[in-house]
């Protein structure tokens, strides 16, 4: 027998309909009944689930929805949720993708409405399931019995005005006219006009009194359930106050009975990539922090190449670079360690020992929860927090982590090919995300006019500088150079958003490296870092989304994909993969590896369009050279867990230096104080000078009024200004950005830091 077809869903408030949704690669596409309703997408297994079972819900008013062919579509909620559903035709799909957009729209209007009024008492929401529906359609239809009853208002009124004002010239008229046969014709308009206007009076009273009567009913009704919703509320967070306090209590007892091994030491890191242990339970019967979505299917798939393009030809073979006839040794042979014009790099001693341990983090209780409650959605550089949350480096000093590897863009300078210099300016970019696996503190926010330098001229032959160049919104900029012939500059704004299980990070701006000998300029932007079990659990870290590094003399481009974490994915976690291509479109080389361990790179020999993925989509053949290693992650140095999990480079980062700015983030206090292990005092010394700024921007304000004021031009001296950086126009990029002017060296050569602010 044929299956029974699924009842169409009719457009409104509220949109029901069977999708198949993905569940996992052991059971593919499952039949679920979904409903949309005031701006939230739901779905059950059956329709009978819907009065006691909701599988899963996603708030359309932060969603993504794409179309991917005729039936398919994706719905995704900031990396966290990803539905991808299927509908029985392409007209069902455009159904529901018309619903869903408009479902979207309405609840972003409603989220403006409500950020702008200011009221935190929230509408009376509707439930799931029968019973919820019978209360939603006996709410719509109170509604519009009562705009029915404003409409017959209305109308009264515009009637009561129109018979009034013929009412009254048809009295101003009976005063002048004359006694005579006119006189009986008069009094009868009178007498209808008259008639009309009482008839139209006593229809609105009562319009009026049922207007009254109704909203007075369901006054009360609406008031009892919105105290209801109100105590619900209030009980649900004292609950998971209740829970996050006897979950930490747990955490701390069993971490003093065992000692955890290095490899258990993130619980949600175990298992990954492997089969999943819940046996026959459904993918929908956990609420974790993993959610169903199957991960991306690959875009291209590597095979190795055939074993001419391993011996050395002069043949020419569609698909494959300039450098084909290179066998596998020769192209390791004539690699970036042999080029003739480049000299070999020269064994550099240290200057200085640097130190190669910081106090031991102490270990301190904190209710998390009684502070990020009320943060829900707010952006986080405009919460107040202890240094509990910090580690014990400024955000300037992070930026400045990126130079961990800089060994690559050493390498990347040597480079005769653009495109071997491009793989090693993508490694480069990969790098800089290796020291954040482990580190879920967060950096100190640098106050405006703060500096940091980090001076490695004799021991790695670059230096580099940041400045805090805007409060709100923070940002950074940061300059690098090297006597290897590269220069390093990026400006950095973060935008962050605390969604209650997890902290989306965004930084927004640019990166830039240019090499002095070939001139060639790269650009390349962040992905988004998200930190997961915020509430309850162990913090964990995922980088996820696209980058793509660009040329901009050759048109040389590599698109590197960082892979989001999934629960139900085969492939590693943490996976990166990239593709080398000229300005032609044509592969050259394949990267692949993990963020936060090692990356390699191997040569294309030819590429085929393949057998359809997943999900349609035809995938790209590449047949490649062996693979070689391009990066490999620096290990932690020893005793890493208790400083923060900090590396090498970063636990001198803080280290005391004679000579530096007195804008140094070395030389703030707060930061020392947590780093020495006085995290009350730190919390002390944070709030005075968070308030000494605050000061210091209302007397700025003060003095720009009074200058705009003031009839004598140039009397006000601008000190919101950086003093190390500039704001120009790139005209390579075409990119606007902070970009450094020098004098910060010169300055320090002579000791002379007369016009640094006195910010600490």
């Amino acid at each position: 027998m044929a299956e029974p077809k699924p009842p169409t869903p009719t457009p409104g408030d509220i949109y029901k309909g069977w999708l198949f949704k993905w569940t996992n690669y052991i059971k593919g596409y499952q039949r679920r009944w979904f409903v949309l309703s005031n701006g939230l997408l739901s779905y059950y297994r059956t329709q009978a689930e819907m009065g006691h079972t909701c599988r899963g819900t996603i708030n359309l008013a932060t969603a993504n929805i794409a179309v991917e062919d005729s039936c398919n579509f994706v719905i995704s909620n900031g990396g966290a949720q990803t539905y991808h559903l299927k509908a029985s035709s392409e007209v069902e799909r455009q159904r529901w993708v018309t619903a869903l957009e408009l479902a979207k729209a309405k609840a972003i209007q409603m989220q403006a409405e409500s950020d702008e009024s200011g009221d935190d008492c929230p509408a009376v929401p509707t439930t799931s399931g029968q019973g919820g529906s019978c209360r939603n359609s006996e709410i719509q239809s109170t509604l519009r019995t009562l705009n029915n009853k404003v409409e017959d208002l209305v109308t009264c009124n515009d009637l009561i005005v129109k018979h009034g004002s013929a009412l009254q010239r048809s009295l101003s008229e009976l005063e002048v006219i004359r006694v005579g046969a006119d006189m009986g014709e008069k009094i009868r308009q009178v007498t209808e006009r008259a008639t009309l206007f009482r008839i139209t009076s006593n229809a609105m009273i009562n319009a009026c009194r049922d207007f009254l009567s109704l909203a007075q009913t369901h006054s009360k009704r609406w008031q009892k359930a919105l105290q209801t919703e109100r105590d619900q509320r209030i009980c649900l967070e004292e609950t998971l106050e209740q829970l996050a306090k006897q979950h930490n209590h747990l955490e701390r007892a069993f971490r003093g009975a065992t000692v955890m091994p290095p490899s258990f030491s993130n619980p949600s890191l175990v298992n990954k990539g492997g089969v999943s242990g819940k046996g026959d339970a459904s993918d929908e019967d956990d609420d974790n922090e993993f959610f169903d979505a199957m991960e991306d299917p690959a875009e291209f798939i590597t095979v190795p190449a055939d074993p001419k393009y391993h011996r050395r030809s002069g043949s020419n073979v569609s698909g494959i670079s300039s450098e084909t006839g290179m066998d596998e040794q020769s192209f390791d042979d004539l690699s970036l360690a042999s080029n003739p014009e480049s000299p070999q790099p020269l064994e550099l001693e240290p200057v200085r020992q640097r130190r190669t341990r910081i106090p031991d983090k102490p270990n301190y209780y904190l209710n998390l929860w009684s502070i990020m409650k009320n943060c829900i959605g707010k952006e986080l550089s405009k919460i107040p927090m202890p240094v509990n949350f910090n580690e014990p480096l400024s955000m300037l000093q992070r930026l400045s982590e990126d130079l961990e590897y800089h060994e690559l863009l050493d390498k990347a300078a040597k480079c005769q090919s653009s495109l071997e210099q491009m793989c090693y300016v993508a490694a480069f970019t990969v790098s800089s995300y290796s020291t954040t696996v482990h580190r879920t503190g967060k950096p100190f926010n640098p106050l405006l006019g703060e500096t940091f330098e980090l001076d490695r001229l004799r021991e790695s032959g670059y230096r580099s500088l940041c400045e805090q160049v805007s409060h709100h919104p923070p940002a950074a900029a940061h300059h690098a150079i090297s006597e290897k012939g590269w220069t390093l500059r990026q400006e950095i704004t973060l935008a962050s958003k605390f969604r209650g299980k997890y902290l989306s990070i965004m930084p927004l701006g640019s990166i830039q490296c240019i090499f002095d000998k070939s001139k060639n300029h790269y650009t390349w932007k962040k992905v988004t870092t998200t930190v997961h079990n915020i509430i309850v659990g162990k913090l964990w870290i995922d980088q996820s989304g696209e980058i793509d590094v660009v040329n901009h003399k050759t048109g040389d481009r590599c698109h590197l994909k960082f892979a989001p974490y999934s629960y139900f994915s085969r492939d590693v976690p943490r996976k990166v993969t990239g593709v080398v291509t000229d300005k032609d479109g044509k592969a050259h080389y394949v990267l692949s590896g993990t963020w936060d361990e090692k990356m390699e790179f191997s040569r294309v020999m030819q590429s085929s369009k393949g057998e359809n993925g997943t999900e349609g989509k035809q995938r790209t053949v590449y047949q490649t050279l062996r693979a070689k290693e391009i990066w490999k992650k620096n290990p932690l140095p020893e005793g890493a867990e208790n400083m923060y999990f900090f590396s090498s480079l970063a636990l001198t980062l803080n280290e005391p230096e004679e000579g530096v700015a007195p804008t140094d983030s070395r030389r703030r206090p707060d930061q020392r104080l947590m780093e020495e292990g006085h995290w009350d005092e730190a919390n002390a010394e944070k709030q005075r000078l968070e308030e000494k700024q605050r000061t210091v921007r209302r007397e700025r304000e003060r003095e720009a009024v009074k200058a705009a004021s003031s009839p004598v031009e140039g009397t006000h001296q601008d000190n919101t200004q950086p003093l190390w950086f500039e704001k120009i126009d790139d005209p390579i990029s075409g990119e606007t950005m902070h970009i450094y002017k020098g004098g910060y060296w010169e300055a320090k050569e002579k000791g002379s830091w007369d016009i640094c602010p006195d910010i600490f």
